[in-house]
């Protein structure tokens, strides 16, 4: 009986999840990151923390080398990212996001904010301390966060 009551709750917050990020992070058609594939945006997203080489990117997105060097191209072509030398291994190729490239990821974080801070600003304070902690447990629960502790050390800060 328990698990069935476990998996209906599981089943609403799949549901929810989606549902909430959709009408809360859902842009406008003028957003100019709107016409980027997923993966694509992923890419740009990680490489805001920093540059990676593409081998470090396929680990991350859990793709082959071959299918992170096909959206880095991508990226490339469209301006978005650059290659650069290996620091410590002239080889090697690191993958970084151009001024451009930088300005649209950052443009796209700040409308998140602001969409974020509009249906946040619609709680009363207690709620929005309430839904930020519920949100923390489930970060803090999840196996995947637990694996990379700086995911929930960077939504503690």
């Amino acid at each position: 009986m328990r698990e069935d009551i476990l998996e209906g709750q599981a089943e609403q917050l799949a549901a929810l999840v989606g549902s909430v990020m959709r009408a809360i992070f859902t842009f406008d058609d003028d957003d100019p990151t709107m016409d980027l594939p997923v993966a694509q945006l992923r890419v740009c997203n990680m490489l805001s923390d920093g540059s990676r080489t593409i081998s470090a990117l396929a680990r991350e997105l859990g793709t082959t080398v071959s299918a992170a060097t096909q959206i880095a191209d991508r990226l490339e072509s469209a301006g978005m990212v650059e290659r650069l030398p290996g620091t410590q291994d002239r080889r090697t190729r690191n993958l970084q996001l151009t001024d451009h490239g930088a300005q649209l990821v950052e443009s796209r974080r700040q409308r998140r904010v602001r969409r974020a801070a509009e249906v946040l600003g619609a709680l009363s304070p207690a709620m929005r301390v309430r839904v930020l902690s519920a949100l923390r447990a489930l970060l803090q629960a999840s196996p995947a966060a637990r694996a990379d502790a700086s995911a929930i050390q960077q939504v503690e800060a």
